[in-house]
């Protein structure tokens, strides 16, 4: 049998108060850097959907679609020039637009698409031709049109 003395001892309880200020280094790196990543990301979600819902931002604009309130903004997005040849209605190719509705949030990058711009992930179809009239679908098999009008304000 191993017989253990005190000299053991000592260094075994040495070693695992060394690896216990270990963990908690690390667990306080870990907290330093979760702070400071939510701090460069921004607002949360709830807070960032709630000042959508208020109409936050430039160029919000608001509609009701199939009876529920709908709020549309156009951002132009991260990209190199804004004299892009195939910039259409101020639009770019990196331009998005961010819909919020039904408690969703979509977010649908403009589609190469010719003519007016729209707005499309695949599933959800975003189209202005004009301003008071809306094309906006889901595909789900078949295509779902949603019926929408401009509210002034």
């Amino acid at each position: 049998m191993n017989q253990l003395s005190y000299g053991n001892l000592r260094e075994r309880a040495m070693a695992l108060g060394l690896l216990s200020l270990m963990r908690s280094f690390a667990l306080l790196a870990l907290l330093i850097v979760l702070a400071v990543g939510m701090a460069i990301a921004g607002p949360a979600p709830a807070l960032a959907l709630a000042e959508a819902e208020a109409g936050a931002g430039s160029g919000a604009q608001h509609y009701l679609c199939d009876g529920e309130s709908l709020l549309a903004e156009i951002h132009n997005g991260a990209v190199d020039a804004i004299d892009i040849p195939n910039s259409s209605a101020g639009t770019v190719p990196g331009a998005f637009v961010v819909l919020q509705w039904r408690g969703i949030s979509l977010q649908l990058p403009r589609s190469n698409n010719a003519g007016e711009p729209s707005y499309t992930d695949g599933r959800w179809w975003w189209s202005s031709p004009a301003p008071d009239q809306i094309e906006f679908e889901q595909l789900r098999g078949t295509v779902h049109s949603y019926s929408c009008q401009r509210i002034s304000g």
